[in-house]
This record gives C-alpha cells, structure tokens and sequence, in this order.
C-alpha cells in the first residue's frame, strides 16, 4: 500500500475516533462528531489530509457494509410488507420532491437542467445516517423505522435511472424512447441478474463453506459476499450499495446469517466512521462563508419542504398518523450519501455550477449535521402538531356510554389476541390503533376499535380510559411507549398497565414511568426455551410452570443477574418440589405387569394415584392391576423420582 494512502487513513481513523469521544463526552450524537471533525481537519480546515477522494472511495466501503447487515437484519418476509409502503411513499415523495425543487429552481433563475439536477439531489436521504441513529435509538423496527427503510431503498433505487438520465440531459444519449427504454431495460436485467445471483448461489457456496468448519474459510467467504456483491453490482450498472444489500437479504434466508453478521460488524462500524468523516473534509468553510445565505436557505427549504412532502403523503396517501407522519418526515429531512455522487457526475456534465455545487455540499452537511437533533426533538414537535390536527373519529355511537373495562392501545397480532380472549370471557374493551387499514379492518369485524395516536391525552379520553381497570400496551414503537405509560397513569391512577416491549433495556425506565408489569419478549423467549428444557429432562411440569411464574413476579431479575452467580435459592427449591404429571406407560417388559410386580412405590419413590385408558379414568389403582401399553398414570414425585420411574417402565 502506498505510504501516503495509509498514513492518510490512519489519520482519518484518528480524527473519528477524537470526534466520537469528544462528542459522547459532550452526549452529542457520534455522526455529528465524524462530520465536524471532518470539516475542521480537513482540505479546507486545517488541512491535515490534502487529498480527500482517495479515502473516499474507502469510505464508500462503510455504506456497503451497511446496507449489507440492513439485509441481513430484514428478512423476505418484511420486505414483501415493506413494498406497498416504499412504492406509495418512496415515489410520491421521489417524484414531488424532484417536481418542486425543479419548479422552484427554474424560477429562481437556475436552467432548467441544472433545476432538474438539484430536485434529484435534494429528493435523496441518507440511508446510512438515519439507519444508524434509527439503531441506535431503538427505533429500526418501530412504525416509523420500517417506513423510514421503505422510503429510502425506493430512493437508493432512484440513484440508477437519475444516473443514467445525466446523459441525456447533456445530449450524450438521445432523449428518445428506444434509448431511454434501453437503459432501463439494463437497469431492470442487471437487478435480475443480483437477484437471482445472491437468491441460489450464495446459500449453496455458504452451506458448502460451512461443511470444511473453518472459521478463517468462513470470514473470507462473508467479506467476498460483502465486497463481491457489490462490485458485481456496480459492474452491471447498479449501486455497490444496492448489490450489497440484495446480497443481505438473501444470506438472511439461510441459516448462516447470524455467524456472517458476526463476522463483518467490526469492520463495518470503522468503515462509516472513515466514511462521514471524508463527507466532513468536503465542508469549504470559505466557500459556505461566502455564499452564507444561500447556503441557509438551502438548508431550511430542503428541511421544510422534505418534512411538508412526507408529512402529508404520511397522512394523506397512506392514512397514517400525524405522530408517524413527523417522525419519519424529520428522519428524512436532509440530502443523502448518493447525492455526492450524483453531484459529481453533474458537475463533470456541465450541469452543475461551482458555486451551486459549493452551496449544495455546505448546506448538505448542515443538514446531515442537523439530523440527529431533528430526530431527537420529533416526539416532541409531533406533540405539538397532534394538539392542533385531530383526525381521529369519536367512539361509534352504538358504543354503550360506560367505560370499557379494559383499553388496548396497539391491535397488532397480540393487540388481536387478547381481544379474542375478553371478548370470550365477555369483558368490555376498547382498542386505539394508529394504523387506518388495522382500523378499517377491525370495524369491519365489528370491533369497538378508534383511529388515533395514543400519545396523545384526547385520544384516551375519548376511549374513557380513566374508568378502565386495565391498559394494556403492545405497540412496537418504544418512543411512543414511553409517552403512553405516563399518560395513561395520570388519567387512570388506578388501572393496571401492561406493556410488552422487545428490549430489555426499556424494562426498568417503564417501570419508573408507572408500567404496572413489563412482559420483555426476550426474556419470555427464554423462560420458554427454559421450561421446555426442564420438562424434557423430567422435571415436573407444575414445577416449572411456578418456576416461571416466579421469574416473572421478581421481573426476571434472576435473568439479568450475571452468569456467574447462582440462582435465588427460592428458585431452586422451586424446582426440586414434588409434582404431579402424566406419564405413558410404553410398549416393552413393564406392560401387562402389575404395579406390586414392578414395585413402583418401592424402587422409585413415585406414586400413582390415577390412571387413564381411553376415556376412563381409575383413580387410587390398586397393586394388582396389571399396566397396559398406552396407558397414560398420574404420577406424583420430584423430578429424580419421575426419572427413576420412566427408567423401570423402559425396563430399566
């Protein structure tokens, strides 16, 4: 490797690392750290590093790596959901956002190409920026972290044809439909061609890597699919950043994606470090200095029209929330990764000016800069906004005027659940939902159901909530969680809230917000692997059921004790008490016997008190009865004496 070139990268290495410590210690967001140390160090700061583009172009590794581990973590499953959502949201705000910016442009004073240039640079959002504070804020698979990675893959996607229409734009391809049906006709082939590539072979050559079990094979194999696929896609005309990602979700599919996840994470998170980083060193400070208001207005028209365009294609194309329409507005409200290097093959076109383009990368990184803040305070501006636009409609008159004994604020999968069950045991219930078709549908089915955002205090009332005995919460945004539980507290001081969370992180701060119980998906997960364990090895079966029970009453604290300390000593007396359980009496030397032959009682320590044939029940058998095969008898012993008997009835 040249001296120069890797000086300069441990120098960029150095200059992220001093930004994320200075920027944690100060509890800023650490990409805000990587763009301002970028800036100061930078060509046009402090000049440290003279020559930005060499390590740019490994900084475009970080968005590979990326968009590869969002593949990874998205299954088919939730791309498929994901589709409607990025057609309808990602075109609409695509195509508004290019046509405004066009318009806008071109009344300013710019030409009409170089208009048209500017709407596709503003109409793209940084993928590897909200995707990274998205995780790191615990909101990737809330409401509006799934619409947030709709929307942006629509606008990867976009990256392709705006690429191929510079050409056309300058006259280097003729703006007529055999060519132009041409490009795209590639486009389309070359996504076949990633598709079908990282669909069957991929999985096949991972299986096969798998079977030498070499570890070092293993992560060779997990950077070439990474790197591979992405070079590959660029080589057919696409994005290295969209191969990688198809190449992402396909080894999701296999059951090796856990270990390749493993195996290119660290690399991953030094790759975008290195790579905002050299986004910083475009930052001209003379240049922004120079043309200071334009700049500004640059950065507050693409905020404000971003966030107007997805906000009401948010509400109004897909009848979302104003709550989800916000976040996700301010998520996308800033210019993205690929629209450097959008700007950089216009500006080698001739379609863009210096001084435009100057303007577009120093308000580019404000607004970069800004975003994490936008996100930080969009619960708030969403409360804000929420008291002046109220869509939801009143509770359906043929409602009874009483309180629901029960309100359920999510009718997701278990919001549906546990209504089946109330409606079975004829408790009243009410249902707050912010998703309009989940609405649609459950009125459909004659459920007592409202649209609307439950952070908000109206929509509760509406609901009556401060006559319910019970709230229950099951709503995959852990943002809105945390409104919820304090606000249904205040109205109902006496109800019960429970609230399901995926993280267990959020455990205690609900708890301290007034959650009555907290049912963590993880650790439910564990306690039902941990029974199916224990019964399997004969431990009774009422013995486990108290010992999970008594895990969920101590709030799993046993679970998030460290390994290294033993369990509550009331845990294990838990599990060593006697139970009672059925067990089957098999097909070898015991059947046809008698229980005084075997001798049940006497060389086991168990007890029979009943037995089961078909649909009689004996209870208290006596000792002469023989057993027969595929008789069932209920037995009453520890986990020791349990196993002692299944041994002498397999004729041990």
């Amino acid at each position: 490797m040249d001296g120069a070139i890797l000086g300069e990268l441990l120098l960029v290495i150095a200059i992220a690392a001093a930004g994320v410590a200075l920027f944690e210690r100060l509890r800023l967001p650490a990409i805000a750290g990587f763009l301002v140390m970028g800036a100061l160090l930078g060509p046009s700061g402090l000049a440290l590093t003279r020559d930005p583009e060499r390590i740019r172009a490994l900084a475009e590794l970080g968005v590979v790596f990326l968009l590869f581990e969002i593949g990874l973590e998205l299954p088919v499953e939730a791309l498929r959901r994901l589709w409607r959502p990025a057609l309808l949201a990602g075109g609409s705000q695509v195509g508004l956002t290019v046509a405004a910016v066009t318009f806008g442009g071109h009344a300013l004073g710019l030409d009409a190409r170089s208009a048209l240039v500017l709407g596709g640079l503003v109409a793209m959002s940084s993928t590897a920026l909200v995707m990274r504070v998205l995780r790191d804020r615990g909101e990737l698979d809330a409401p509006h972290g799934r619409l947030c990675l709709g929307i942006l893959l629509f606008q990867d996607l976009c990256i392709v044809p705006m690429l191929l229409f510079v050409p056309i734009l300058t006259g280097e391809v003729p703006a007529a439909a055999a060519p132009i049906a041409l490009a795209v006709g590639k486009t389309a082939a070359a996504l076949a061609l990633v598709y079908l590539a990282s669909r069957f072979a991929f999985p096949w050559l991972l299986a096969r890597v798998a079977e030498l079990r070499s570890r070092d094979l293993f992560s060779l194999l997990a950077f070439l699919l990474v790197l591979g696929s992405a070079e590959a896609a660029h080589a057919l005309g696409l994005t290295r950043a969209v191969g990688a990602f198809s190449a992402g979700l396909m080894v999701a599919a296999s059951p090796y994606a856990h270990q390749v996840q493993a195996e290119i994470e660290p690399l991953r998170g030094v790759l975008l470090g290195i790579f905002f980083t050299s986004v910083g060193m475009l930052f001209d400070p003379l240049a922004a200095f120079s043309a200071a208001p334009a700049t500004l207005a640059y950065v507050g028209a693409v905020v404000l029209l971003k966030s107007a365009v997805v906000l009401a294609i948010v509400v109004g194309v897909l009848r979302q929330g104003v709550r989800l329409g916000v976040l996700t507005a301010l998520a996308l409200a800033q210019t993205g990764e690929f629209s450097f290097v959008l700007a950089e093959v216009a500006s080698q076109a001739g379609l863009l000016a210096p001084t435009l383009r100057q303007v577009f990368i120093a308000g580019s990184l404000l607004t970069l800069l800004a975003t994490p803040f936008l996100m930080a305070v969009a619960p708030r501006v969403a409360d804000a906004l929420g008291q002046r636009i109220d869509r939801a409609p009143r509770i359906p008159r043929a409602e009874p005027a009483g309180a629901p004994a029960v309100v359920l604020v999510g009718f997701g999968l278990t919001g549906r659940t546990v209504a089946r069950a109330l409606r079975a045991c004829d408790i009243r219930y009410a249902v707050v939902e912010a998703n309009a078709a989940a609405v649609a549908a459950g009125r459909g089915n004659g459920e007592p159901i409202v649209f609307g955002d439950a952070t908000r205090r109206s929509i509760l009332e509406r609901v009556r909530v401060g006559g319910a005995r019970l709230v229950s919460i099951a709503i995959s945004d852990p943002v809105a969680v945390r409104r919820i539980v304090p606000l249904v507290r205040s109205l109902a001081p006496a109800a019960r809230v429970v609230v399901r969370t995926r993280y267990v992180a959020e455990m205690d701060a609900l708890y301290e917000l007034g959650a009555s119980l907290v049912v963590a998906e993880e650790f439910e997960a564990t306690i039902d692997l941990l029974g199916a364990v224990l019964r399997s090895l004969g431990v009774p079966a009422n013995a486990v059921q108290s010992f999970a029970d008594e895990l969920r009453d101590q709030g799993y604290e046993a679970l998030r004790t460290p390994p290294s300390l033993l369990l509550d000593p009331l845990l294990s007396e838990l599990l060593d008490q006697v139970g009672t359980e059925w067990v089957e009496v098999p097909s070898g030397p015991a059947a046809g016997r008698t229980l005084a032959e075997l001798g049940v009682r006497a060389r086991t320590g168990a007890s029979i008190v009943a037995v089961r044939h078909g649909g009689t029940l004996l209870a208290n058998p006596p000792a002469d009865r023989a057993l027969a095969a595929g008789e069932e008898l209920l037995v009453v012993g520890d986990a020791e004496a349990l196993a002692r008997l299944r041994s002498l009835l397999a004729g041990g």
